[in-house]
């Protein structure tokens, strides 16, 4: 690009030269490299004092994005891929001039984020940069790495906020292409972000008869890991399995600077960008783990409404649930009573009973507890509790097993199981996969 071409460019976009924090230069890309920074240490970004994350993006914007000059990138974002001024990070590698982007992949929701749950943005030519976006959602490693042949792409960038459970597709849409990118010998490149939900595991294990685009690979419902983490962890726990003992030894995470697991993202000094437009805030985020698995009642979850995974309910809910709720004291949370009208998703248009989440400590919160505490009180009281029962799926009809990873807590809960009980049955799981979970650490910390 012309240094006019360029500044046209920029003014067009509402770029410049100083829209990219200048951050100290990025080292070298390299297997698992750990980037520098350091001298960013002392300084307040947004903590009054404390020291603010710098993202994995932002480590590379420090330098212009000079450390990927002469490799042709492929992109895996969407509008949480920002640097710290909230410019995409294509934008602002295609305004650095420093980067040969030949194309973006948009995963569930697309690229650029037009598109709601469960769909994409088709293929197209970006307005602004004129890259071509190709739709990746839903695309698995065959389809993925025809995507990636057909960019040319040498490098690949994966580059989204991720919300810490395994039912939000872009973890597995970051798995897909990591195993595209060894198909193709493609270098792949994390930006890494906080988890928003911090550093603790939590949860059931996924079984291999219900994995499914909500949960492709065997780990627990919360991982506690970053996306950069747990890319080191499915690149030797689970990848080799999936590509005949092939280990993608390319891989590089770019860490983050000033994190520390036990933080939240409200600790983080960094803006948030809803990752899918039913989490819209850092506290939908925290309860998403557990309420997200009212996807699998005939219970509204809350889309529709302000307040989505926050507000649950449904037309036969009344003031019971939100009484008994508060009779058990759950950690971290309080329950408000609450009516509401859905404007889309299930019960469009009718008054729903329920409950509103309002998260009063956010250390103390186990969401997977609020929502198993939620279920079995509302499977108590009401005789109209069901499950989601989805025809397409004779075999696996029930959408809970899917997100719970197998039959058992559904099963459990429709017995008359305790909340206790419930949740004990994944205790020895859940600690397996910590152990092992340790080893692909990058940020010291508490992790619970």
């Amino acid at each position: 690009m012309s240094g006019v071409d360029r500044r046209s460019f920029l003014r067009a976009a509402g770029l410049s030269a100083a829209a990219v924090p200048l951050l100290p230069a990025a080292a070298a890309l390299a297997d698992d490299s750990r980037t520098a920074g350091d001298d960013l240490a002392g300084r307040d970004h947004g903590h009054g004092g404390r020291r603010g994350v710098i993202t994995g993006a932002d480590v590379l914007a420090a330098d212009q994005f000079r450390a990927l000059k002469g490799r042709k990138v492929g992109i895996v974002t969407n509008p949480t891929g920002v640097t710290a001024s909230l410019v995409s990070i294509v934008d602002a590698m295609y305004a650095s001039g420093n980067v040969d982007v030949v194309g973006v992949f948009g995963p569930e929701h697309g690229f650029r984020g037009t598109a709601q749950a469960g769909e994409a943005e088709e293929t197209y030519v970006d307005e602004r940069t004129g890259i071509t976006v190709y739709d990746a959602y839903g695309a698995n490693a065959d389809k993925m790495t025809s995507l990636f042949a057909t960019s040319g792409a040498d490098t690949i960038i994966f580059d989204i906020q991720d919300a810490g459970a395994r039912f939000y597709t872009y973890i597995w849409t970051m798995y897909t292409a990591m195993r595209a990118a060894l198909r193709t010998g493609a270098r792949f490149v994390v930006l890494d972000r906080p988890n928003p939900t911090g550093g603790i595991a939590r949860g059931p294990m996924m079984t291999a008869a219900f994995t499914s685009g909500v949960g492709a690979e065997n780990i627990v419902q919360a991982h506690g890991l970053t996306v950069g983490e747990l890319a080191r962890y499915l690149n030797s726990e689970i990848l080799p399995s999936d590509e005949n003992g092939k280990k993608h030894a390319s891989i590089t995470v770019v860490e983050m600077k000033n994190y520390s697991p036990d933080m939240k993202f409200a600790d983080t000094g960094l803006q948030w960008v809803p990752p899918s437009p039913n989490v819209p805030t850092p506290d939908t985020a925290l309860l998403y783990p557990g309420t997200g698995m009212f996807e699998g009642v005939l219970y509204s979850e809350g889309r529709g409404t302000t307040r989505p995974f926050e507000i649950i309910g449904a037309p036969s809910v009344d003031h019971r649930w939100a009484a008994a709720l508060a009779a058990r004291t759950v950690p971290g949370v309080q329950f408000r009573e609450a009516y509401f009208t859905p404007t889309f998703n299930k019960f469009v248009g009718e008054v729903c009973g329920g409950v509103q989440v309002h998260i009063t400590d956010r250390n103390a919160l186990d969401p997977i507890r609020v929502a198993v505490e939620m279920l079995v009180a509302a499977k108590a009281l009401y005789p109209t509790f069901a499950w989601r029962y989805d025809s397409y799926d004779p075999v696996r009809p029930y959408w809970t097993d899917k997100l719970t990873g197998s039959t058992r807590l559904r099963e459990q809960i429709s017995g008359g199981a305790s909340v206790e009980t419930v949740l004990g049955a994944w205790k020895n799981e859940l600690a397996a996969f910590d152990r092992t979970r340790r080893q692909y650490f990058i940020y010291r910390g508490s992790r619970g």
